[in-house]
């Protein structure tokens, strides 16, 4: 088992959340991003900035039992379907029962900016986000 973080849009407490618990854990912390981003982690896999680039090399490093953390919700179905938890950085866990949902949500508000709509972005973070984060990811490590 290991924990991979899509870091290209992940905050820097969370990333820290996960060294500190996978190191209480004897875990591996993997990370996929950019070279765009300057992210220091001792398994940390650059890609290029193509579309879907850090998406494709999450994927194929990523098991079953494996822990994902992702803001894509996207990415998050792939991975659900490949046997790995998944949970975004507000502590939200993705899961089999939610993400289709989540997806058809997704597409309702792509479909409304097309149309030039706008909808709002996500809200600054605060102490308690991080709090929630690392609850959720000691519950998901206490079941594996």
């Amino acid at each position: 088992m290991k924990i991979i973080v899509d870091a290209d849009a992940c905050p820097r407490s969370v990333l820290q959340i996960c060294g500190r618990i996978a190191g209480e854990h004897s875990l591996e912390v993997w990370t996929v991003a950019s070279f765009n981003h300057n992210i220091e982690s001792d398994f940390h896999v650059m890609v290029g900035n193509a579309s879907q680039e850090a998406d494709i090399r999450l994927m194929n490093l990523a098991q079953i039992g494996d822990i994902a953390v992702t803001q894509d919700w996207g990415l998050a179905a792939m991975l659900l379907a490949k046997g790995v938890r998944c949970l975004n950085p507000m502590g939200r866990e993705f899961s089999n029962q939610n993400i289709e949902f989540l997806l058809e949500e997704r597409e309702v508000k792509a479909k409304f900016r097309r149309n030039g709509g706008r909808t709002k972005g996500p809200h600054k973070r605060k102490p308690e986000d991080d709090r929630e984060f690392e609850i959720s990811l000691q519950r998901i490590l206490s079941e594996s």
